[in-house]
């Protein structure tokens, strides 16, 4: 007498789409989420603006045009990207050494180190951004330790140094984590067999370690960049009126001037040249890992 045998898994009916209705739920707030909103502010950045009557429901590419003739808003991106890019690097220089002094460390001190990482993310950044105006203004400690020294009185409020100043605050801890992830995968013996070998201790961080914490590096430069270039309330505060950056510009047209297709312009076009250089920098760092790990 045969028993009948149990269908496979992959045969039994509706196997093949319980992926999809798994995911569906996620995949609808994604769309209802971010594709709408960006679909949404596409098609407004194409729509007239008449200073008497708003915005008209007609289409024309004067906005895009402005933004990428205008010397006013190509000096705003270049400095928008050369401070997110700056920052990027003081985060790399400060947050990969960080990362691995974390590593190394034994409890208690790497929870406590770890700590310290991640408490700037538990207070607002307005919060954070109020608290180094008070520091770096014209009396604030910076100017009083300063003048104690006999020097005279800096002026480092509402420049672009404060801002990359808290920029680095807050961003540094989504360089250290993506960083310490990747050493966390790190064989140790494979460092051990190094130095056994004769290698120097710089010799071995160089050729065996940062090769393969290359992918942290990577994502944490891509988010620090991405997140110090759209970033508001630290440029808005720290910058001054002045100082202007694309996040503030856009504020400015979507609540000051009510240019609202103006501000859609300039913030896609932000979208776009910060998905060029992340692309890019991902490409590039990709190639190079893949070269110097065979």
């Amino acid at each position: 007498m045969n028993a009948a045998l149990p269908m496979p898994a992959t045969h039994r009916p509706g196997t093949a789409r319980a992926p999809w209705l798994l995911s569906a739920p996620v995949f609808l707030l994604f769309v209802c989420l971010l594709l709408v909103p960006l679909a949404l502010t596409a098609v407004l950045s194409f729509q007239v603006f008449d200073h008497a009557t708003g915005v008209k429901n007609s289409f024309t590419l004067a906005h895009y045009a402005a933004v990428l003739t205008d010397d006013y808003y190509h000096r705003i991106f270049w400095r928008t990207f050369w401070i997110s890019a700056l920052t990027t690097f003081i985060c790399v220089l400060v947050g990969a050494p960080e990362a691995y002094v974390l590593s190394r460390m034994r409890s208690p001190w790497r929870s406590i180190l770890l700590l310290v990482v991640l408490a700037p993310l538990l207070v607002s950044v307005v919060v954070r951004a109020f608290g180094w105006s008070m520091l770096l203004g014209p009396e604030g400690l910076v100017n009083q330790a300063v003048r104690a020294m006999g020097l005279p009185t800096m002026r480092i409020l509402y420049t672009e140094t404060a801002v990359i100043i808290a920029l680095v605050h807050v961003m540094l801890a989504f360089m250290v984590i993506p960083v310490w992830t990747s050493l966390q995968k790190l064989d140790p013996g494979v460092e051990d067999a190094a130095l056994s070998l004769g290698a120097s201790p710089f010799t071995t961080l160089r050729r065996i370690i940062f090769p393969q914490v290359l992918p942290g590096v990577l994502s944490g430069s891509l988010i620090v960049f991405g997140l110090s270039a759209s970033a508001f309330a630290i440029p808005g505060l720290l910058g001054g009126r002045r100082l202007k950056m694309v996040a503030t510009v856009v504020y400015d047209e979507y609540l000051h001037e009510l240019n609202w297709p103006l501000g859609a312009a300039i913030a896609l076009t932000l979208l776009l040249a910060n998905l060029v250089l992340m692309l890019s920098y991902n490409r590039v760092l990709e190639r190079s890992y893949k070269k110097s790990m065979g």
